[in-house]
C-alpha cells in the first residue's frame, strides 16, 4: 500500500510537469516492484484518469488556445482508446514491452531534433480529421502499453505541427482524459483492470500533479526540452534493461 501511495506521488508530479500520462514512469516502477506488464498497464490507466483531469484543470487557464486542437485529437483519441483491451488480450506482455521501448526510442529522436520554442506565425493549422485519426491511432497505441499517449503526441505537435513545448505538453495531457476514460472502460469490460490498487496510485498522484504543473510554468523553455529529454533517456534505459 505504501509503495503505491510512493508511487503514484512521484508518477502524478512527473505528469503535472511533463505533461504526459505517467504511465511511462509507472509501468517501468510497477515492473520493478513485482507485477507483470498486463497488471502494471491496468493501474497505469486508472491513475492517468485522475492524473490528467485534475491537471487539465490546472493547465487550462495557461492553455486555452491549445484545446480546441485538443478537443479533436483527444475524441480520436477515445475511439482508438477502446480498443486497448481487445489488444493486450491478444498480444503478450513481451511484445507490449517492446512495442513502449520503440515509441520511446522514437520520442526522444524526435524531441532532440526539435526547437524547444516557436512563433505562434510558425503554428501550422491542420486539417481536422488528420487530427481525429492521429489521436485514434495514438490512443490505441497508448493504452496498450499503459501510457497516456502524450509521449508520442507531443513529439508530433512540436516537430510536424510547430508547437511550443509546453504548450504541446498541456495538449497531451488534456488529450490523456480521453484515452485514459477510453482504455479504463475498455480494460473494465474485458476484465482486466485493478481498481484497488489503480484508485490507491490515482489518489496519491493528486497531490504530484499540482506541484509538477507549479514548476513547469517557472522554468525556461530551453530548460525544459532538456529536462524532457533526460526523462524518455532513463525511462528507456530502465525498460531495456528490464527486457533484454
Amino acid at each position: 500500500m505504501y509503495e503505491l501511495l510512493a508511487f503514484g506521488a512521484m508518477t502524478g508530479f512527473i505528469s503535472g510537469f511533463f505533461g504526459v500520462g505517467g504511465g511511462m514512469v509507472l509501468v517501468p516502477m510497477l515492473l520493478f516492484a513485482g507485477f507483470i506488464m498486463k497488471e502494471a498497464v491496468a493501474i497505469s490507466i486508472m491513475q492517468m484518469v485522475f492524473s490528467s483531469i485534475y491537471g487539465s484543470f490546472l493547465n487550462s487557464k495557461k492553455a486555452k488556445n491549445v484545446l480546441k486542437d485538443g478537443l479533436i485529437i483527444g475524441i480520436g483519441g477515445f475511439f482508438g482508446g477502446l480498443q486497448s483491451g481487445f489488444i493486450i488480450t491478444n498480444f503478450s506482455n513481451e511484445t507490449l514491452q517492446y512495442v513502449f521501448i520503440a515509441i520511446l526510442l522514437y520520442s526522444i529522436i524526435s524531441i532532440f531534433k526539435s526547437p524547444a520554442e516557436f512563433n505562434e506565425e510558425e503554428k501550422k493549422s491542420s486539417n481536422k480529421f488528420f487530427l481525429f485519426i492521429i489521436g485514434a491511432l495514438i490512443g490505441a497505441i497508448a493504452m496498450s502499453i499503459g501510457v497516456g499517449g502524450s509521449i508520442l503526441l507531443t513529439p508530433l505537435l512540436v516537430r510536424f505541427l510547430n508547437y511550443d513545448l509546453k504548450k504541446a505538453t498541456s495538449l497531451g495531457l488534456f488529450f490523456v482524459i480521453f484515452s485514459s476514460v477510453a482504455g479504463f472502460t475498455s480494460l473494465t469490460v474485458n476484465n482486466q483492470m485493478l481498481f484497488q490498487e489503480g484508485a490507491t496510485v490515482g489518489i496519491a498522484s493528486l497531490i504530484g500533479v499540482y506541484f509538477g504543473i507549479k514548476l513547469k510554468n517557472s522554468i525556461k523553455s530551453t530548460s525544459y526540452k532538456k529536462y524532457i529529454l533526460l526523462l524518455y533517456i532513463v525511462i528507456f534505459i530502465s525498460m531495456v534493461y528490464k527486457t533484454i
